[in-house]
């Protein structure tokens, strides 16, 4: 690391991986001079984003004093909106949920009924968990349709009703007191379990089978949103077994209208069963329903269909399967790996592992915590948050 690049934000994004760190061993890992880097500690002091930690660090002589990164400076407001369910929480600054809840809360009722509900429910989180808005460094919400991330607005969403274009963190960043940043649930989902499930896995895919069907792609670590953020919608790809049924977005023939926890939902309906939703199909599978079985078994084809060509053109380490379908179990993930390993190329399978999600209904709301740290704590942003300070 240069003199140059390693400013107060640097600093910090080194002790950012728990381990507490005297000066001395900062101006080794940095090659600062211990005044600098002593003026930078102070600058994190005072903006509490580092804290003397708990013991003195001794070597014979005088005990030296280690630092370490304060984990509760700040609190996030994280959100996972769903098309029917949405999940709420607040965590600290390494995603430690603090307090949550969920609820039954249609984005059909339309953004301001939706975001005003968020507003007073993350109110009473905080102030059950003894906060404040004051203590917020910033809110992320994943919304369950096609989000432009630059602007966090919504884009032709097609089951989100009076919120195309709608401006989410201008509406919400004013009653909160802090920066919104807003993303699609899948790229959420993706983030939540790269950051706490897989963090050394470089290539991730993860694919959330619920009510519609879609994908958030981890590359070299990162998140790959494409040019307009439209990257993994991989619901509304033509599949065979699809035919010429009719989806929701439109088109003929897309993987959603066959596989996605509606249609399924739907089928079961037509055989006599009682299933509303997704949830309903997978509580049929559990009691052993043959049909159920049937059907998700066969969704797990059509979607390894449409996997197994990604593998081959993406080649991940990891495919995660997320969403209220995963819920199925090894009847999913069967039919999914039956057809990538049949299908795709010998190399591209060679280490791939396919396997279930490890954060359960947690994984949208740790990963906009995820979005709004990375954000926050970036060392340009805390150089400039110093910079303000020190004026």
């Amino acid at each position: 690391m240069t003199t140059e690049a390693a400013g107060a934000g640097a600093l910090l994004a080194i002790l950012r991986d728990g381990q507490a760190r005297t000066r001395a061993e900062l101006m080794q890992l940095t090659g600062l001079a211990r005044s600098t880097v002593s003026q930078r500690l102070d600058a994190l002091l005072d903006q509490q984003w580092v804290v003397p930690a708990d013991g003195a660090i001794s070597s014979g002589g005088r005990p030296a004093v280690a630092f370490a990164f304060n984990a509760g400076a700040r609190i996030v407001l994280a959100a996972d909106l769903g098309a029917t369910h949405a999940r709420i929480a607040l965590t600290d600054m390494t995603t430690r949920v603090l307090a949550e809840r969920s609820q039954d809360v249609p984005i059909t009722d339309g953004p301001e009924h939706v975001l005003g509900w968020l507003v007073e429910e993350f109110t009473s989180l905080l102030a059950e968990s003894g906060h404040t808005l004051a203590d917020v460094c910033g809110a992320g919400i994943g919304l369950p349709g096609p989000v432009e991330h630059t602007t966090g607005r919504p884009v032709n969403p097609p089951i989100m009703p009076g919120w195309d274009g709608f401006d989410v963190p201008g509406w919400l960043g004013p009653r909160i007191g802090a920066p919104v940043l807003v993303d699609n649930d899948v790229n959420i989902m993706a983030l939540g379990e790269h950051w706490a499930a897989s963090p050394e896995v470089a290539h991730l895919l993860f694919v959330k089978v619920g009510t519609g069907i879609g994908s958030g792609i981890i590359t070299e670590h990162r998140l790959h949103r494409g040019a307009q953020g439209a990257a993994g919608d991989i619901g509304h790809i033509r599949v065979a077994a699809a035919a010429d049924r009719l989806c929701r977005c439109g088109n003929l023939g897309c993987l959603e209208a066959v596989a996605g926890g509606a249609a399924l939902a739907a089928r079961l309906r037509a055989e006599g069963a009682e299933a509303a939703d997704g949830r309903d199909v997978v509580k049929l599978v559990r009691a052993g329903n043959p049909t159920a079985v049937q059907l998700i078994r066969q969704a797990g084809r059509d979607i390894g269909d449409v996997l197994a060509a990604l593998v081959n053109f993406f080649n991940p380490g990891v495919i995660i399967i997320g969403g209220d379908l995963a819920d199925a179990g090894e009847h999913l993930l069967a039919g999914v790996r039956e057809v990538i390993y049949r299908r795709s190329l010998p190399l591209a399978t060679q280490h791939l592992a396919i396997r279930g999600r490890e954060l359960g209904d947690r994984a949208g709301v740790i990963g906009a915590s995820v979005m709004v740290i990375e954000h926050v704590l970036s060392p340009t942003a805390v150089d400039r948050a110093v910079a303000v300070a020190e004026r």
